[in-house]
């Protein structure tokens, strides 16, 4: 999935990127090492803007030195991604190591494309955040390894909020409701900016409602938008919705939220740390005004459950470079280059023993805590076919935010749903 990263994000200045084993024997049945391994060259696709060029020149320098053999990073476009790949799986010479969407992962893995990584798994991930890890897995088996992530934040108008008397950022959602509420009475601006159907983050609402949008109906999914659970997800959502004047049938894109903030008459959005560059973008002036916090969940201490969005590492099953690939992905998702890459692009590491790297950048550390409590849309091969334009889940939300009730919503919409789980892909 495209995400767009926040690099370095500070008062001063605003950098965007695009936003996410051991003992294995070669060919040959030897084990890689510096003389099996002279004179290869791995072949590495990474997505436009992922890597940045000091983390990609000293991960080469570590391989080259470890392994005897070159590295070469080939950079793909976003634009047409899951076609390109799934068809370079197909063929004799695939690249050896893909990055991949972290929610593409078990599609690519149900075609047989991918290698099964579980002895990668166990040594070096098992200390991988759980949350961000789950979509490296499909079936039971590790068929990639988490790389980075990012999740949707709290952008605020510090300007604003002083204006309302509010000294502190909430702790808790009712705090949050509280403040917002504020910002209506005691202010000109629009408490937040919240669209009818900004759909991830309402994903991460049902996520904290520990609910799924799909269910088991004998050897197939179907959907599970009538749970009571998805129905109190949706009316936490109406409630943010019900501090905005966003239109309710658009999204966040349409406009730009950002945008919208950035006229500087809006107390706050919720999005990926990435829109706050793009109001700065719109309005310079707005810079000096912008505060990030973790979104808050109904408990002090326990952020909100986020959809999180990124990128794993996978080895082509038809590689003819294995082991070599494994010590690749040994080297790149070290605690060294993890924590390196961290640090450059401001994302979310696979490990939260390394978001001490995220120190100093405020985008990066006002994302960071929910990570662990996270998750995304349900892991299935079927679940793409779900999110395509048309998206129904999107006509629930309207249709509550209008009046209707939630199981009533889900009713509409269902049928349609089960059909697109149903499609062959």
């Amino acid at each position: 999935m495209k995400r767009k990263l926040v690099a370095a994000i500070g008062i001063a200045g605003m950098m965007m990127s695009i936003a996410a084993c051991g003992g294995d024997s070669d060919d040959n049945g030897k084990d890689a090492g510096q003389d099996s391994s002279k004179g290869q060259t791995l072949v590495v696709w990474t997505m436009d803007g992922s890597a940045p060029a000091q983390w990609t020149k000293d991960v080469q320098t570590a391989f080259e030195a470890k392994t005897g053999a070159k590295v070469k990073f080939e950079i793909q476009k976003w634009d047409g991604i899951q076609q390109k790949i799934t068809t370079a799986l197909s063929e004799s010479t695939p690249p050896d190591v893909i990055e991949v969407g972290n929610t593409q992962t078990p599609a690519y893995a149900a075609t047989g494309g991918l290698a099964e990584l579980g002895d990668l798994k166990q040594e070096i991930g098992a200390d991988w955040t759980p949350s961000v890890s789950a979509s490296s897995v499909y079936e039971g088996k590790q068929y990639a390894a988490p790389w980075y992530f990012a999740n949707r934040i709290v952008v605020y108008n510090k300007k604003i909020w002083a204006q309302a008397g509010i000294k502190d950022t909430p702790k808790t959602r009712d705090e949050f409701f509280k403040d917002l509420e504020t910002i209506g009475k005691k202010t000109d601006a629009e408490p937040i900016y919240m669209p009818g159907q900004n759909w991830y983050f309402l994903d991460g609402l049902i996520i904290g409602q520990g609910a799924d949008l799909v269910k088991k109906d004998g050897d197939k999914y179907v959907s599970n938008l009538g749970d009571p659970k998805v129905s109190a997800a949706m009316e936490i959502y109406k409630k943010y919705a019900s501090y905005s004047k966003a239109p309710k049938d658009k999204d966040e894109a349409t406009p730009q939220q950002a945008e919208v903030f950035a006229k500087g008459k809006t107390g706050a959005f919720i999005g990926m740390g990435w829109e706050a560059g793009t109001a700065v973008t719109a309005n310079k002036a707005i810079e000096k005004d912008l505060g990030y916090f973790t979104v808050p969940g109904a408990t002090a201490g326990k952020p909100e459950s986020v959809f999180l969005g990124g990128s794993n590492f996978a080895v082509a099953a038809g590689s003819k470079k294995q082991s070599l690939a494994k010590e690749f992905l040994k080297i790149a998702l070290s605690d060294k280059f993890e924590g390196e890459l961290a640090k450059l692009n401001g994302i979310v590491p696979n490990k939260q023993s390394l978001q001490s790297n995220l120190q100093g950048n405020a985008v990066a550390e006002a994302a960071a805590p929910a990570a662990a409590a996270g998750g995304t849309t349900p892991l299935i091969p079927e679940w793409a076919a779900v999110e395509n334009t048309p998206n129904p889940i999107k006509s629930y939300m309207t249709a509550v935010l209008n009046g209707k009730a939630p199981a009533d919503a889900a009713k509409d919409v269902e049928s349609e749903i089960n059909k697109r789980l149903a499609q062959k892909n």
